[in-house]
């Protein structure tokens, strides 16, 4: 039987027109909030500097990365409350009143006054706005890719719910050709002072096409089916996770598929970008461009890898992608720095930098409320100056007591005393230091910039991550459909897909970051997804059930 799509006075397609208006409106809207959501990511050093500028440069560039990862962390919260409603009422309202939010919040971004304008309310209230995008976006995906699902025959739903499954990196697509188009519009300068504003002014636009396109949708014929025969849950949250059978089901999802499938996105989507940027000194404008090449060759493989799911079942994809990720990220993202910035990785390796001090001097090297000048001891001093910079360099304990010293290849600075030097002449010595380690960075090879990149082999590099990120992404909407009864199906998949990616996932940059600036490894950060794949990658293995063959109607 066809589905009637429309307002009341339209009339029934055909079941070919259905499936393309399903997948099209719902993946379109779904592109739409994932643009939104992704802006602030790709411009975090621009925020960085708008928002955060009351703390160092280093704790500034982390808190800005806490800020996007704050969006994450209430995504679970946004699940409970639309999964709820949506198994409730229904799924099509319940992703346009997510969609609304989404859309009001993103363009209020750009209109937010900056910290110097209005001081500390600044930085409040873009989290807050991002704390209201990641409750809509912990509603927008159970709905969408449930809808899709409850759409699709039986033998194409890794298929058909692939296409929303494309929609994050599409979105994320989208948010580079606009921020690369306003950039090289304006140039760099005009883009930093306002044009940043201007991707998410632009969203507006967006938001009136996709209510517009969406309200045509009627509601999931499951979904119609199970209201017409009573049989629609009357506490969703209490049969989802009130019962060991369903919770059960639920803990297997989030850490044996969503947990591994969330960290292997957000390093290969994001951490990538970032480390381009922060760690091989990329310019953002080339950095976002490399990213925009590598996703557009490896979009296709989202609904290639859906596909072959229907045929060979969700769970060897998903398990396969995640043993990859554990075997070859640290190799990958030592061949980008060879290959992004060779400048840099041959001084790495000729002239390696050192950290001669006594541990228990030094401070971690983050401070959340900007008040360490990372001056007090002459640990802080060499090892501050260093993780600004994003030098890679090894620590070596020293007695307590030792002044601090920096290695660079075969020469030796010894760090200020700040014991010795007070006030300006501390100020002074420090600057003086700063120059001295400057120069001799310079003068062993350390680049400014990155120069002589392959580019060939970056995009390369960044299309085989892409690649992975489609391995354990492609298939998981159908997997995580088909593991839940209808009655709670909203409710049940989207509370571990959302921790998933918006805990494990969504902290990774900020994480990873921070587990760089306290060791000063750059390649120290990778540890957190691939413990975390590798952990995924048991579970799954040992406890997830395949569940392409499975009868979702009931």
């Amino acid at each position: 039987m066809a589905t009637t799509f429309g307002n009341s006075g339209g009339g029934s397609l055909s079941s070919n027109q259905n499936e393309k208006l399903v997948i099209g409106a719902s993946s379109l809207g779904t592109v739409f909030e994932w643009y939104d959501f992704y802006l602030y990511g790709l411009l975090a050093t621009n925020i960085s500097k708008q928002f955060f500028s009351g703390v160092n440069e280093t704790t500034g560039f982390i808190l800005a990365l806490g800020a996007f990862a704050a969006g994450f962390a209430v995504r679970p919260f946004g699940a409970l409350v639309f999964g709820r409603i949506g198994d409730l009422v229904g799924r099509k309202n319940t992703f346009l009143v997510t969609m609304g939010i989404m859309g009001l919040s993103t363009f209020a971004v750009g209109l937010l006054p900056s910290y110097a304008t209005i001081g500390v309310a600044a930085p409040v209230v873009l989290v807050a706005l991002r704390l209201l995008q990641g409750l809509a976006l912990g509603g927008e995906y159970g709905g969408a890719a449930t809808y899709v699902a409850e759409h699709a025959p039986h033998d194409k739903r890794g298929l058909y719910t692939s296409f929303i499954q494309t929609t994050a990196t599409m979105g994320l697509f989208a948010a580079l050709l606009i921020v690369i188009g306003f950039r090289t519009l304006l140039g760099e300068d005009m883009f930093g002072s306002f044009g940043w504003r201007l991707p998410f002014l632009v969203s507006i636009v967006l938001l009136g096409v996709s209510m517009w396109i969406r309200l045509q949708l009627s509601e999931s014929p499951v979904f119609l089916k199970m209201k017409e025969e009573g049989t629609t849950s009357k506490a969703p949250l209490t049969e989802a996770f009130g019962r060991w059978g369903n919770l059960k089901v639920v803990l297997i999802a989030l850490f044996g598929a969503a947990m591994g499938q969330a960290v292997v996105w957000y390093t290969g989507q994001f951490y990538a970008l970032f480390f381009l940027e922060k760690m091989l000194k990329v310019d953002g404008a080339t950095s976002n461009v490399l990213m925009a090449v590598a996703l557009g060759l490896g979009t296709p493989f989202f609904v290639f890898f859906g596909w072959l799911s229907d045929r060979i079942g969700r769970k060897p994809i998903i398990m396969a992608g995640c043993a990859l990720a554990c075997l070859t990220y640290f190799p990958l993202f030592g061949a980008l720095t060879d290959a992004a910035n060779p400048a840099l990785a041959r001084a790495q390796a000729a002239s390696p930098v050192t950290v001669v001090s006594h541990d228990a001097d030094c401070s971690f090297q983050f401070d959340p409320v900007g008040r360490n000048k990372f001056d007090a001891r002459s640990c802080d001093i060499a090892k501050s100056y260093l993780a600004k910079n994003g030098i890679t360099y090894r620590n070596v304990e020293a007695p307590a007591g030792t002044i601090a010293q920096v290695r660079v290849g075969d020469q030796t600075f010894v760090a200020p005393d700040p014991a010795q030097v007070k006030g300006d002449a501390r100020k002074a010595a420090i600057a003086a230091y700063q120059e001295q380690l400057k120069d001799a960075l310079a003068t062993a090879g350390y680049p400014a910039k990155a120069t002589g990149m392959n580019t060939v082999k970056v995009v390369a590099i960044l299309w085989f991550m892409v690649l992975l990120v489609t391995m354990v992404y492609g298939p998981i909407a159908a997997l995580l459909v088909e593991l839940f009864p209808t009655r709670i199906r909203y409710t049940s998949m989207s509370l571990p897909y959302h921790i998933g990616n918006g805990w494990f996932g969504g902290f990774l940059p900020t994480t990873a970051f921070a587990m760089v600036a306290a060791t000063g490894d750059i390649y120290y950060g990778l540890w957190y997804p691939v413990v975390l794949a590798a952990v995924t990658l048991i579970l799954g293995l040992l406890f997830l059930p395949e569940t392409f063959q499975r009868d979702i109607d009931a």
